[in-house]
């Protein structure tokens, strides 16, 4: 149905689509400070812009709560772009490197030493 929209044919490679949500995910999870980071300058960015829309001061503060929170989601959903795009990067090398067939494994191997470097670091925060 998808394909019959379209007046021309997409190549669809599911491998590259897989390895490079894992490589995404990876280095999201690994670079969580850097993470944090980008959705507060996001959520600070989205929250400056909408300010400037606003003429009356009565109605800015009487919607301020809801619009923060809505801001704040929106930040956190476009905080995974810059690492999307890295992971485009990394998927891509590691195809050149190993081969297509390494592409997903290393990607599951990088994903779980993000989340295990994660916990660890959660963990020793909390200490």
């Amino acid at each position: 149905m998808f394909f019959e929209i379209f007046p021309f044919n997409f190549a669809i490679d599911a491998t590259a689509i897989a390895g490079t949500a894992l490589w995404s995910l990876a280095l999201y999870l690994g670079f969580s400070p850097i993470s944090d980071w980008v959705t507060e300058k996001l959520n600070h960015w989205f929250n400056f812009a909408e300010r400037s829309l606003y003429t009356s001061t009565a109605e800015f503060e009487r919607t301020r709560k809801a619009r923060e929170s809505q801001n704040a989601f929106y930040a956190s959903l476009l905080s995974i772009v810059p690492f999307f795009f890295a992971g485009i990067l990394f998927n891509y090398g590691v195809e050149l490197g190993l081969g297509r067939s390494w592409a997903i494994s290393v990607g599951i191997i990088a994903c779980m030493s993000g989340g295990i470097y994660e916990l660890g670091r959660r963990d020793g925060k909390s200490e």
